[in-house]
């Protein structure tokens, strides 16, 4: 097991890992920019190293300097946590031929699931169902045009790398492809500094869910069931939980065997998240891989019990999975709303700012993640993501009553967040009977947007 762990990462998922290092008994190093210097979360790791100015590409982004950190500070591992390098393959190697383990998969994994279309490839050859599309990249026009007309308009283009809806565009007609493609390419290209793209069928009110995967060098492959992320906006997840309501037995089983089946086909080691969309008669269709952990892992964690962060390092340190599949139950129902420093009203603006007082909520499962504190300035240079509150009931309803209550508790004043936001969406009737898809906060946008 590793004595040190150096965190490649800041706030609250660094706060999460070097809570897991300190229960484990391992030593915690973390690193900072300028901008986070001072931050109340760096106090509890054993070691706090500034790696550079406030702009990521010059901190967190720079990897002789974290590699530098790590060698310095005597870090046997590194973990990525969710974001920055996490899903970078070059960093990966890196780390790897520097003596230094990665906590995550091998390079080669990762690089082939970060490439969508070669994920949908994997996919295909493991018998797990992909939207019906373009075999691979397409190369020109005319090649778009071919595919669209053969699987019928409206077509999804999405961009081969990146996520977070960036180099993804919509054509309804064949008039719109043109534009579309060039669009998607171009956006890609600023964003991932690879414009390839390929077609899929667009579908339409789709749900969002994702299983997650745990997996080890031994062979071994677990999914902790599925998370059901459909609450959310330009496909930016603001409620995640955890099962997917309404979803038939049969679908939930064998989503989850079909994502096993596409992780043991990659040859995949550590946690993972296969992210699949469901159709309105319960058809569901792979879309890609987080070969990562992702933000919303306490939800997984909390109806099955497993902490992810330690089973990460257990399998990194080249442990075994120590459950079976059989093993692993779903009980209650679990649920997280995003806290961001954003204005809703006006249009999810950031809203960085010093926080004047804060008060966190309590009581029978409920979590609140946070590095966030009263005195705290949330600096402009970062994800605008300050928190995570989770709440674990016996039942949905249960839960989004919990949830409700514990909003009404958290009180962070001083900038604007999205806790209103989130108390409007938990008293929508679609959301409160679990209909809501992809597209439901667009369709009720305007009252979940007025101030209250």
């Amino acid at each position: 097991m590793y004595r040190r762990i150096l965190i490649a990462n800041r706030g609250e998922i660094a706060l999460r890992v070097i809570r897991a290092c300190r229960e484990m008994g391992i030593e915690s190093v973390a690193i900072f920019s300028e901008a986070d210097r001072g931050s109340a979360y760096l106090d509890f790791a054993d070691e706090a190293i500034c790696v550079g100015t406030a702009k990521s590409a010059d901190s967190y982004l720079k990897f002789d300097r974290v590699i530098s950190a790590a060698e310095v500070s005597g870090a046997e591992a590194i973990h990525p946590g969710y974001g920055f390098l996490a899903e970078n393959a070059k960093f990966n190697e890196v780390c790897r031929s520097c003596e230094i383990d990665f906590i995550g998969p091998m390079p080669g994994p990762m690089e082939r699931l970060g490439n969508k279309d070669l994920a949908r490839q994997l996919a295909m050859s493991a018998n797990v169902p992909v939207v019906p599309g373009s075999d691979g990249i397409i190369s020109d026009d005319g090649e778009a045009k071919r595919v669209a007309e053969g699987i019928g308009y409206p077509v999804l283009i999405k961009a081969v790398a990146g996520g977070g809806g960036k180099g993804m565009r919509i054509a309804e007609t064949a008039e719109d492809l043109s534009t579309a493609l060039n669009q998607a390419r171009t956006e890609a290209a600023a964003a991932f500094g690879n414009g390839d793209v390929y077609i899929e069928k667009f579908v339409s009110q789709p749900r969002h869910v994702e299983v997650q995967i745990l997996a080890d060098t031994h062979g071994n492959v677990v999914h902790l069931w599925e998370r059901d992320c459909s609450t959310q906006r330009r496909h930016q997840k603001l409620i995640e939980e955890s099962p997917a309501p309404n979803l038939p037995s049969a679908t939930r089983t064998a989503m989850c065997e079909a994502a096993v089946r596409l992780i043991q086909n990659a040859e995949y080691s550590n946690a993972a998240t296969v992210e699949f969309i469901v159709d309105s008669d319960n058809n569901f269709y792979f879309i890609e891989v987080n070969a990562r952990i992702q933000v919303e892992h306490p939800v997984s964690e909390m109806v099955t019990g497993i902490d992810l962060i330690k089973s990460q390092i257990l399998v990194a340190a080249g442990e075994k999975i120590p459950y079976r599949q059989s093993d692993i139950h779903c009980r209650g129902v679990a649920m997280e709303c995003r806290i961001n420093a954003e204005d809703p009203a006006a249009d999810f603006r950031p809203n960085p700012g010093k926080i004047t007082h804060m008060i966190a909520p309590g009581g029978l499962g409920v979590r609140f993640d946070s590095h966030v504190y009263t005195g705290y300035t949330v600096p402009p240079h970062y994800d605008s993501m300050i928190g995570k509150l989770i709440v674990h009931q016996p039942t949905r309803l249960q839960a989004i009553e919990c949830m409700s209550r514990a909003l009404d508790e958290l009180c962070i004043e001083g900038i604007a967040t999205t806790i209103p936001f989130h108390r409007r969406i938990l008293r929508e009737p679609a959301f409160v009977d679990g209909s809501m898809d992809t597209k439901f906060v667009e369709r009720n946008w305007e009252h979940l947007s007025s101030r209250d």
